[in-house]
């Protein structure tokens, strides 16, 4: 299956992927006001690839179910609450 990826305008680190180019039907109104301006990255084909962040299948499904499927950022690290653990083992190793 072949997939079109768009980056968001609006959101840094979100993507749409659509099985046809430019045909955004499917997807819902208020996903588009959030989005912003859809901007072409590339056309990739799903099958023997692996993507960094989410599975083939994942997309795959909500490609077919769906008409699109939308990839979020991942949220934050949370730097104080890893240092606090990283503190806490050394304390415990100690």
């Amino acid at each position: 299956m072949l997939c079109s990826i768009y980056k968001s305008s609006k959101k840094e680190g979100t993507y749409l992927y659509l099985p046809k180019k430019d045909d955004f039907s499917q997807v819902p109104d208020t996903l588009m006001k959030m989005f912003g301006k859809p901007i072409f990255v590339m056309v990739i084909k799903l099958e023997g690839r692996k993507l960094a962040r989410v599975s083939i299948e994942k997309v795959t499904e909500s490609l077919e179910n769906e008409g699109f499927f939308l990839q979020l950022p991942p949220p934050p690290e949370d730097l104080l609450e890893e240092h606090k653990k990283q503190k806490a083992q050394r304390n415990n190793s100690a």
